[in-house]
């Protein structure tokens, strides 16, 4: 049980670190915000009409997690991209 438990918080730990091993502030946000999207989209599927969200909350939401979580993917390929050009530029 202890081992399956530090088992789910290495995965936990990984799934937020970026390459480097560094916690990333942005995958931590998409995250949240993208469980707190679906969260309420559940919760709305059980309530009526004058208890829901204004469908603006929910773009602004949507919006906030998907362009967090595409932040970080593009910060991948220009870090990787930049590791590229400083290992050709040391091999001059």
């Amino acid at each position: 049980m202890k081992k399956t438990l530090s088992s789910i918080g290495d995965w936990f730990k990984q799934l937020l670190s970026d390459e480097r091993g560094v916690v990333s502030s942005k995958r931590l946000v998409g995250i949240i915000c993208a469980m707190v999207l679906c969260i309420s989209l559940y919760n709305n599927a059980f309530t009526s009409a004058d208890m829901q969200p204004s469908d603006s909350l929910v773009d602004a939401v949507a919006l906030l997690a998907f362009g967090c979580l595409g932040l970080t993917s593009l910060d991948k390929f220009v870090s990787a991209r930049q590791i590229k050009k400083n290992k050709e530029n040391e091999n001059e």
